[in-house]
């Protein structure tokens, strides 16, 4: 005897009417296409959220006020090494225009750092003859060109332009004396002093009769070496100067001194200013 639960399946289903295949398939299809929009029509619902989100963001960023501009407060000048450097009239137009233009960034323009002159740069007891020793230098130099230009009627140009740093030596002996002043110079300001030395000798103006300066000899060693002959106040002299790299060398040397004889001080002054500077 069937079982009565598939008889009473039968019994529900006997006079059913069931729908061709391809009608249930077009329906599984529509289900299908309804899903999918759906789908769709939910992703672009979120993408437009967060792009609304975003523009408010947006917005709230664009209405923040601007940071007010940055101050600049002026720095205190370091302090000023041996010798302050004065402005070059002979530098070259790109030195200049570079001294002039005013410091970009935010930190303050600085001097290069002052450099010693060591002691080893200056002439030496065994470079002199026999009877000459070194002795203690005084702060006033008096027996500069510097110092007999001023008896000049017109006004002449320092010789001590960008110094960074300054050594003095002085030699006597029984019968005379030599005196040395090295000093370091900054950027192109060594060439500049030495083309100062040739203006004063041939742009001094004597104030006496008698008085006078010129140049005596050049080219004498080093990267640049001059010979300047004079009299000032009844006072004859011969001043040698060398360069070498950034460090230039003032000699006072006997007024008879012969520009042979200064050829050999010039080479010995340009061998010891190889001990500080690396032009050599």
């Amino acid at each position: 005897m069937p079982d009565q639960l598939f008889s009473d399946l039968y019994r529900d289903t006997d006079r059913l009417t069931w729908a061709p295949v391809e009608e249930v398939r077009s329906r599984g299809r529509q289900r299908t296409r309804r899903t999918r929009v759906a789908a769709a029509l939910a992703v672009a619902v979120a993408v437009g959220v967060l792009a609304s989100g975003a523009a408010v963001l947006a917005g709230h960023r664009d209405a923040t006020p601007p940071l007010p501009p940055a101050t600049v407060v002026p720095s205190t000048p370091d302090a000023e090494p041996t010798g302050s450097p004065t402005p070059s009239a002979e530098s070259s137009p790109s030195h200049s225009a570079q001294s002039s233009r005013p410091p970009t960034g935010g930190s303050p323009s600085r001097r290069p750092p002052s450099r010693p002159v060591p002691a080893g740069a200056t002439l030496q007891p065994a470079d002199l003859p026999n009877g000459f020793t070194m002795s203690q230098v005084s702060g006033k130099a008096d027996w500069t060109l510097e110092s007999a230009a001023v008896s000049c009627e017109n006004k002449l140009p320092a010789l001590s332009v960008g110094v960074l740093a300054t050594r003095a030596v002085q030699f006597d002996s029984p019968t005379a004396w030599l005196a040395e002043r090295v000093t370091r110079h900054v950027e192109a300001d060594d060439v500049t002093s030495m083309k100062r030395v040739r203006r004063i000798a041939a742009d001094c103006v004597p104030a006496r009769p008698g008085d006078s300066l010129s140049i005596l000899a050049e080219g004498l060693g080093g990267d640049d070496g001059v010979l300047v002959g004079g009299e000032i106040k009844g006072i004859p002299a011969r001043w040698l100067f060398v360069r070498q790299g950034d460090l230039v060398a003032q000699l006072r040397l006997d007024h008879q001194t012969t520009p042979d004889e200064a050829r050999r001080f010039a080479k010995l002054a340009a061998d010891r200013l190889c001990a500080g500077t690396d032009a050599c």
